[in-house]
């Protein structure tokens, strides 16, 4: 069975953008160690700093939805609540 391979993008509030930073980092040696976890890199935007995008691999979808209803996401959407203008994810499956 082929990874999932998700591909998150968040936009912060231009006025939340160190905010949305500083949490999101948080959620990177954590979400590393779980199970099922292959990749999981944060990046941002060069042009527009408010853009950040997770890239991650994932060995099942059941082990990413585990991720995704983890405590520390929950932590994350409290203390960014109000701070993030949009989210949004789309799982994928490498094709070559």
């Amino acid at each position: 069975m082929a990874n999932l391979t998700i591909v998150a993008n968040i936009i912060a509030n231009e006025d939340s953008v160190e905010l949305v930073k500083a949490e999101l980092i948080k959620l990177i040696d954590i979400t590393r160690s779980e199970a099922g976890c292959i990749q999981y890199d944060l990046h941002q935007d060069n042009e527009n700093p408010a853009h950040f995008t997770f890239f991650e691999n994932w060995s099942s979808r059941e082990l990413w939805q585990e991720h995704m209803g983890a405590q520390h996401l929950a932590d994350y959407l409290a203390a960014t609540e109000g701070a993030v203008a949009s989210f949004t994810v789309n799982e994928m499956t490498q094709v070559g």
